[in-house]
């Protein structure tokens, strides 16, 4: 299989003289300070080298900052990594590669005590909730901040109990302790509010540095031997999100225009509940509370999901996402219901920061039903890397929720992704400070300013009319379940908005992420429209059944013209060590 669709697309989104703005010279430059982030600048760090970690808002504002559930780890005699390996591989649904499941798994025991050495604390039996103490960074793992062992519970698709976690609110765990290491580290040197705008490459294509708008509002140059893209998410390009405002997939359109190749972007999971109150923020009610014994009703009362898993409430979450579609459609309500009323234990001790969210709108969640449904929660697909991080630009790596490493497939299981982060984090950033391939000044390839048509006089883009409406068609057209001629039409209308967007929006952060998020749902679109099957968290009602033919990567790569990115090819490649029979797992 080999497509082709025009793009349109400008290479980069702003032109200017990179040799005529202020010049920043590191070793590594690492976008993104969350978990991925973090852990590839450390790394990078302590083989010696000098970092900059480039972060769009504040060091603490990230995608890690809002997971809730915890991190996947073997850490008990009650469990394996073969059992951890095929739980992964059984809901990635014969997309993911064995040979990164098995890396990533195998690494879980050293990514805890690493974030403990930091000075993590994770719940243990019995449960300690103390703060942390941050003076404790630098401390070696000795249990100390906890007595036991850790207390671990269990996610959907998960066979055993093993993830770790701090209460409901185990990324701002892990993000408070990395970005304490990540501060005290003096190879590391910080610049918060910085937007990366593009990536700058040699003549020979090799990714060299980056143009930034700095946090004081000026045009500068970040060069580097070797650039790591860890800048997460795109859970805005939807209505319903579990996603900050930052999560924008500056990532991918930045890589994708610099050349990368993007895989299997088509599948985007949807987290089955979220806390749904019309006209207030839409909060990730974390699938640890139906771990702990939450079910799920519909409005007359009736638990539905029984009737669509053997696993009930704990199946994985594309089966929990489209059951809960699907019974709000059929009863005609704008939710579901969430019972904690059996939970053993005080639902309010056990997930505190829930029940205050929720005390706030009136909900006692001990004794009251909790309003939930879909919302769009994890990029599965990304930029393509290899075992190290590696994209298919030279210089250039990704690592977390930005980057299609093999670990999730089809659909990610629950908690793997800060794992993912973890452990793939680290040997991109040890494998970035191993090829260093210029420390000196850097030849940018320049490129003249693109020659704009001048607009009719009145014409202009409502930058905010036209994201809250790609949001909302994301949401209708290539939501939890999809049909191909209401993706054509996403597609059209896509294409309109980034053309009128490139020609008649202003030079500014909201124009340039919108246009991030454009590229993003474009590349989304366009792989679901290919993939003519359902699996995984990627349902199509008109292609309603798995087909082994596509037990397959989908690849977009780049045709570039000009120095415009003016369409995608799209193909297939089989999956290294794939398993086709859980193909329709």
């Amino acid at each position: 299989m080999n497509e082709r669709f025009e793009l349109g697309l400008e290479g980069r989104l702003l032109s200017v003289d990179s040799r005529k703005v202020p010049l920043y010279r590191f070793d590594v430059l690492v976008v993104g300070g969350g978990a991925a982030g973090a852990a590839a600048a450390w790394a990078s760090a302590e083989a010696g080298v000098e970092v900059a970690l480039l972060v769009k808002s504040d060091l603490e504002e990230t995608n890690t900052l809002y997971a809730q559930g915890g991190m996947a780890a073997v850490l008990s005699a009650a469990d394996s990594f073969e059992a951890h390996v095929a739980d992964t591989l059984r809901v990635g649904c014969g997309l993911s590669e064995r040979e990164t499941v098995e890396h990533v798994v195998r690494g879980g025991p050293e990514a805890v005590e690493r974030l403990v050495g930091w000075g993590a604390c994770f719940d243990r039996e019995p449960v300690d909730r103390e703060p942390v103490d941050r003076d404790a960074v630098d401390r070696a793992a000795s249990g100390e901040e906890g007595s036991g062992s850790f207390a671990l519970s269990r996610e959907g698709g998960h066979s055993r109990s093993r993830v770790v976690h701090r209460g409901d609110a185990t990324g701002r765990e892990i993000q408070l302790t990395v970005g304490a290491a990540i501060e005290r580290h003096p190879r590391i040197t910080t610049f918060a509010r910085t937007f990366v705008v593009d990536l700058l490459c040699a003549a020979d294509g090799r990714a060299v540095g980056a143009l930034v708008l700095t946090a004081n509002g000026d045009l500068a140059v970040f060069s580097g031997g070797q650039v790591i893209l860890a800048a997460g998410g795109a859970g805005q390009i939807y209505r319903e999100t579990t996603n900050p405002q930052g999560a924008t997939g500056d990532g991918v359109a930045i890589g994708f225009r610099a050349g990368a190749i993007v895989r299997d972007i088509e599948f985007f999971q949807f987290h089955p509940t979220l806390l749904y109150i019309a006209g207030a923020a839409r909060v990730l009610i974390s699938e640890t509370v139906r771990g702990a014994g939450g079910v799920l009703r519909d409005r007359d009362g009736v638990r539905f999901m029984p009737d669509h898993h053997p696993a009930a409430e704990l199946a994985q979450r594309d089966v929990v996402s489209r059951a809960v579609f699907e019974r709000m459609v059929a009863t005609g309500d704008t939710s579901v219901y969430l019972d904690l009323s059996d939970v053993e234990g005080d639902p309010h001790q056990l997930f505190p920061g829930i029940s205050r969210i929720c005390h706030y709108f009136g909900i006692d969640i001990a004794r009251d039903p909790v309003p939930v449904r879909p919302g769009a929660h994890y990029m599965i697909g990304g930029l393509e890397v290899d075992a190290d991080g590696h994209t298919t630009v030279p210089g250039l790596w990704a690592v977390g929720e930005c980057a299609s490493s093999g670990l999730h497939g089809a659909n990610r299981m629950g908690s793997n992704s800060l794992l993912e982060c973890v452990v793939l984090g680290t040997r991109a950033g040890a494998g970035a400070a191993r090829r260093l391939a210029d420390r000196g000044i850097v030849d940018f390839e320049v490129r003249p300013p693109r020659d704009r048509p001048t607009a009719p006089v009145g014409m202009k883009v409502n930058i905010t009319d036209v994201t809250y409406s790609l949001k909302s068609m994301m949401w209708r057209q290539l939501g939890v379940e999809r049909e191909g001629a209401a993706m054509e039409d996403a597609s059209a209308k896509i294409a309109l908005w980034v053309r009128a967007v490139q020609e008649l929006a202003p030079d500014e952060p909201a124009t340039w992420e919108l246009m991030n998020m454009l590229t993003v749902a474009q590349l989304t679109a366009l792989g679901a429209r290919v993939r003519e099957e359902s699996r995984g968290v990627h349902y199509r009602s008109d292609f309603p059944e798995a087909d082994p033919a596509w037990c397959a990567h989908t690849r977009m790569r780049p045709v570039f013209e000009e120095g415009r990115v003016v369409a995608v090819d799209i193909t297939r490649k089989s999956v290294p060590n794939s398993t086709p029979s859980l193909a329709t797992a």
